[in-house]
């Protein structure tokens, strides 16, 4: 898919959400310089066209019980992958998912209340059909999100 034409004030709009999605159309055009009637027309297009997909929250997993977080690779039999996809799709542990190119056929993010539903977690992977080898990487610092 092709990029679309941004100009500065859409990448100003996108920033100003990407720090605050609640910021209101009146705040962002008065932080760009237009009217809130433009912005909102902004703002639309930006949606219409895909460059914002959505509008979230941005949680602290530790202050809802999620105690060890872990980045997971998981080497996976060709033949199985997107079996082994849909199967870690529909796992409310797994908070993100990707089919990589890299070191790892899958990337995910795990979130667990300790280190023992952690490794449960991690055998329950490790037993599905077509899953070669789980590659943990246990995060200690989160330094930029």
């Amino acid at each position: 898919m092709a990029p679309v034409d941004l100009d500065e004030k859409d990448l100003k709009i996108i920033e100003m959400l990407q720090k605050n999605s609640r910021a209101s159309y009146s705040e962002i055009a008065k932080a760009i310089g237009i009217s809130d009637v433009a912005t909102i027309k902004r703002v639309k297009r930006l949606e219409r066209i895909g460059v914002i997909k959505r509008y979230t929250i941005l949680v602290d997993p530790k202050k809802m019980g999620y105690s060890v977080i872990s980045l997971t690779g998981i080497d996976v039999e060709p033949q199985n992958i997107f079996d082994v996809l849909m199967s870690l799709k529909s796992k409310e542990y797994v908070k993100f998912l990707a089919l990589t190119s890299g070191d790892h056929s899958i990337m995910a993010t795990i979130w667990s209340r300790d280190s023992q539903e952690l490794a449960r977690i991690h055998n329950e992977i490790s037993s599905m059909p077509g899953v070669k080898r789980v590659c943990p990487a246990i995060i200690q610092e989160i330094i930029k999100e």
